[in-house]
């Protein structure tokens, strides 16, 4: 990469920190409601996973869907920021005009193919892209984030079986911030290293390093290659950790302030911003300058646009919930 690049993404990641910080403090001001999840510690993984894979050759995107805590991979495929943080105000603006939230970012014209509330959701849908991706013959594949608690469901066994047998262009993402919800994985978990449990299902898998992007985008390239060439599933884990609670109203009762502290020391952005420093790529006052930048756009821009957009009208409460104009075909006897 070129120095622009690096500073590029150290931007962005900063970017994506001060972007959940801002939703957290306008959750607290009652300006956002519902569920909010976020995903503060974990930049390195989207960001450089992401930025190995979302566009090939000219080609559209590569297909993403992920869980609940889904509001930076969708910045990070391409959808607008500004509607990211209206949907979370619930704003007609939003990228799903206020009636998802958090959980729900969507951007089709990106192929970022949602966030799901629903635990171990976007693991069948992720298979269904791919056989798409296959059918259609294209350089594209389907890339699904999930964590590690919802990997205790149905649907990843499934998944994982079916996306073998059949070969599927499929990029398992594993982000192990070590707990589901409040449970540490030790507790839930049989085998705590997720990617031998892809092993047993005959997927090539991998675990790597998750608060260092250097490494992410390294490991993730080699796993983005071999599904793109092969045509087959691939399963890679990041071991990685979340600086906040599971949601708003996790308290984080459950760790202890010594391991807060060891990750803290870890964090994805002052590895980065070390690194680079050292490397006179950029300087401390660059960082601060760069803060300072984007603090403002997201201000005066972004929060901004979201409290200025317009609440959805109570007379269209109904509206996107049924086809305006259906295709007969697909109706059948429900027509009648």
């Amino acid at each position: 990469m070129t120095d622009a690049d690096k500073k590029r993404l150290l931007r962005e990641m900063i970017f994506y920190r001060r972007f959940e910080d801002r939703s957290f403090e306008a959750y607290m001001e009652r300006k956002i409601g519902g569920f909010l999840h976020l995903y503060s510690g974990q930049e390195a993984v989207a960001t450089g996973v992401l930025e190995m894979a979302v566009t090939h050759q000219g080609e559209k995107n590569d297909y993403v869907i992920t869980g609940y805590r889904d509001h930076i991979h969708a910045i990070k495929t391409g959808a607008e920021p500004r509607k990211v943080m209206a949907e979370l105000y619930g704003k007609e603006t939003g990228s799903s005009r206020g009636r998802g939230g958090s959980m729900h970012i969507f951007d089709a014209s990106q192929n970022f193919m949602g966030g799901y509330a629903l635990v171990g959701q976007p693991f069948p849908l992720a298979a269904g892209l791919a056989m798409a991706c296959k059918h259609k013959g294209t350089k594209q594949i389907a890339i699904c984030f999930l964590g590690d608690g919802a990997n205790n469901q149905g649907t990843f066994h499934e998944t994982l079986n079916m996306a073998s047998i059949w070969n599927l262009p499929v990029l398992f993402v594993c982000e192990n911030n070590g707990y589901a919800i409040g449970t540490h994985i030790d507790r839930s978990t049989a085998e705590p290293n997720q990617y031998k449990r892809a092993e047993a299902y005959r997927i090539k898998s991998s675990q790597h390093d998750g608060m260092d992007i250097e490494i992410v985008m390294a490991a993730a390239k080699d796993a983005i290659d071999y599904v793109r060439k092969e045509s087959k599933p691939y399963f890679i884990e990041f071991m990685t950790y979340r600086f906040r609670g599971h949601s708003m109203s996790d308290a984080k009762g459950y760790r202890t302030r010594e391991e807060e502290q060891e990750w803290e020391k870890r964090d994805p952005i002052r590895i980065y911003s070390n690194r680079l420093i050292d490397a006179k790529v950029i300087t401390a006052d660059d960082i601060k300058a760069m803060e300072k930048e984007i603090d403002h756009e997201i201000e005066h821009d972004i929060i901004k646009f979201a409290e200025e957009s317009p609440e959805p009208k109570v007379s269209d409460l109904n509206k996107y919930v049924l086809d305006d104009d259906p295709d007969p075909r697909w109706i059948g006897p429900l027509h009648h």
